[in-house]
C-alpha cells in the first residue's frame, strides 16, 4: 500500500507529530509512505525522520507567510478549530489540489480540521482515515456538529484510547464509519533502560496550564524537604516557563528543580530518572507516559480523562491520584522515592507492559484496520459500477456508494461552505 499522511506542521514540537513520525516510520517497513506537512517554518523537522518515508510540504510560510491568498480566510477548514487562525484560502487551495492529485491508497488527516479537508475533497479511490488526537468532548459544540456532517465521508476513524472510540460510536451517529482505537506507539528503546538508582524525577511536555506542572512543582516541595538529594527535571517549552521558574524560587527549590529546555528525542534524559511524572488535568493518551514507561520508569499520574487510566496499572508499574489533589501527589512520589525495592519492581513492569505500545503490535493493528479499509471501498466502487447513481442513493452498500448517496443527499462540502459564509 501507499499511505499518506497529512499533518498540520512536521516542523514544529508536540505529540501528534511524534506519534505520526513513529507510525510513519514503522510502516515504512512494509509500505510506501509520505508525510505531507500543510505548514512549514524552518528548514529541517525537529525529529529525525526514517529517509523511507517522504515528506513534503504544501505551503512554506518563510517564503509564503505575506501570499496575497495566505491573507483571506479559510473557507474549507472549519473555522472552530483550534488551528483556524494558522489556515487560509492558500491551505485550502494546496490542499485541495494535494488531495485531487494524490496516488496514495490511504490517506491519513491528523487533526479534525483536515479530517474535514480530507472527507470533503479526496477522490473516491483513496481510503479516509480521520485520526483523533484529542477527544471528542474536548471540542467546542460548533466544532462537533461540523465534524458530524463531514465526518460520513470518511471510511475510518481512530482515536487514541477506547473511551474516546465509546464516546464516537455514542454521540456522534455515523453508523457507515468504523470507529477503532488505535492507541500512540513509541520505539523501540535503543538505550539500557533505567536500573531505578539515580534519585531524579522527570517530567516532560508543554509547558501549558492544563499540563499543571505547578501541582508538580508544589507536590515535589515535600519530596524535596524529606529526601534533599533528590531532583524533579521538567523538559519543555511554553508559555507557563517564566511563572514556573518564579514558583521556583518561591518556594526556594532552586537545588531541586530544574527547568532543562525541550528536547528531542526524550529517550536519553528519561534513562537518567528513575521516576516518571505528570500533573495533567486532561490528557488525550500520554505519550510522555509511554515513553518514560519504555524506559524502566514507573509512572505517578493524575488519573485524568482519558489516557492515564488505560496506559497504567495503579500500584503494579506507577501510580494514579486524583486530579488536582497536590497531597496526593507527592505521597505517592515520597512512596516510591523512599522504597527502593518497590521502585524498581514497578520499573521493571513497566518496561514490560508498555510493550504493548511497541511499534509492532501497534503497526499489526493499523495495518489490519486499513487493508480491511481498501478491500471495502474497492469492493463499494465495483458495485457503484453495476448500478445506477440513484440506486446507489436509495441501495447503494459500500464506502463508494455510501459516498455517492452522502453527496446527493446533503450537499456537505457546500452546506459547511454556506454555514460558515
Amino acid at each position: 500500500m501507499k499511505i499518506s499522511f497529512l499533518l498540520h506542521n512536521a516542523y514544529g514540537i508536540g505529540g501528534t507529530i511524534t506519534t505520526t513520525f513513529n507510525l510513519a516510520q514503522a510502516l515504512a517497513e512494509r509500505h510506501e509512505v509520505e508525510i505531507v506537512s500543510v505548514l512549514r517554518h524552518r528548514e529541517r523537522p525537529n525529529f529525525l525522520l526514517d529517509p523511507r518515508v517522504s515528506l513534503r510540504p504544501l505551503v512554506d510560510l518563510r517564503k509564503e507567510k505575506d501570499h496575497p491568498a495566505h491573507r483571506r480566510p479559510a473557507r474549507v477548514f472549519p473555522n472552530a478549530e483550534y488551528r483556524y487562525g494558522q489556515y487560509s484560502e492558500l491551505t485550502d487551495e494546496r490542499i485541495g489540489d494535494c488531495l485531487a492529485t494524490i496516488d496514495a491508497d490511504v490517506v491519513i488527516g491528523t487533526r479534525p480540521g483536515l479530517n474535514v479537508h480530507l472527507a470533503l475533497q479526496a477522490p473516491d479511490h483513496v481510503v479516509r482515515v480521520g485520526q483523533e488526537h484529542l477527544t471528542l468532548d474536548n471540542h467546542p459544540p460548533r466544532l462537533r456538529q461540523t465534524l458530524r456532517r463531514a465526518y460520513r465521508r470518511l471510511d475510518v476513524i481512530t482515536t487514541v484510547t477506547e473511551a474516546d472510540a465509546s464516546a464516537y460510536r455514542r454521540k456522534m451517529r455515523l453508523p457507515d464509519v468504523r470507529v477503532q482505537a488505535l492507541p500512540n506507539s513509541v520505539p523501540d528503546p535503543v538505550l539500557p533502560t533505567s536500573d531505578g538508582t539515580a534519585k531524579v524525577v522527570v517530567a516532560a511536555g508543554r509547558l501549558v496550564p492544563v499540563k499543571r506542572y505547578d501541582l508538580l512543582v508544589e507536590a515535589f516541595a515535600a519530596v524535596a524537604a524529606e529526601h534533599p538529594d533528590w531532583q524533579l527535571r521538567i523538559y519543555g517549552k511554553g508559555e507557563e516557563q517564566e511563572r514556573l521558574r518564579r514558583l521556583v524560587n518561591e518556594l526556594g527549590l532552586w537545588n531541586n528543580v530544574f527547568l532543562m529546555g525541550a528536547a528531542a528525542p526524550m529517550e536519553a534524559e528519561w534513562v537518567k530518572g528513575s521516576i516518571g511524572a505528570t500533573a495533567a488535568d486532561f490528557e488525550p493518551f500520554g505519550m510522555t507516559i509511554v515513553e518514560a514507561m519504555r524506559c524502566g520508569l514507573p509512572v505517578v499520574s493524575t488519573d485524568c480523562p482519558y489516557g492515564p487510566g488505560e496506559i497504567i496499572e495503579d500500584r503494579v508499574d506507577g501510580r494514579l491520584v486524583p486530579v488536582g489533589d497536590r497531597d496526593a501527589l507527592a505521597a505517592a512520589l515520597l512512596e516510591l522515592v523512599r522504597d527502593d525495592e518497590l521502585r524498581r519492581r514497578m520499573g521493571r513492569a513497566a518496561e514490560r507492559n508498555a510493550r504493548r505500545f511497541a511499534p509492532g503490535p501497534v503497526v499489526e493493528q493499523a495495518e489490519r484496520l486499513f487493508t480491511d479499509a481498501v478491500a471495502a471501498r474497492r469492493a463499494g466502487r465495483a458495485g457503484v459500477r453495476e448500478r445506477s447513481r440513484v440506486q446507489h442513493v436509495l441501495t447503494g452498500h459500500g464506502f463508494a456508494a455510501r459516498d455517492a448517496a452522502h453527496a446527493a443527499a446533503h450537499g456537505v462540502l457546500r452546506t459547511i461552505r454556506k454555514g460558515r459564509g
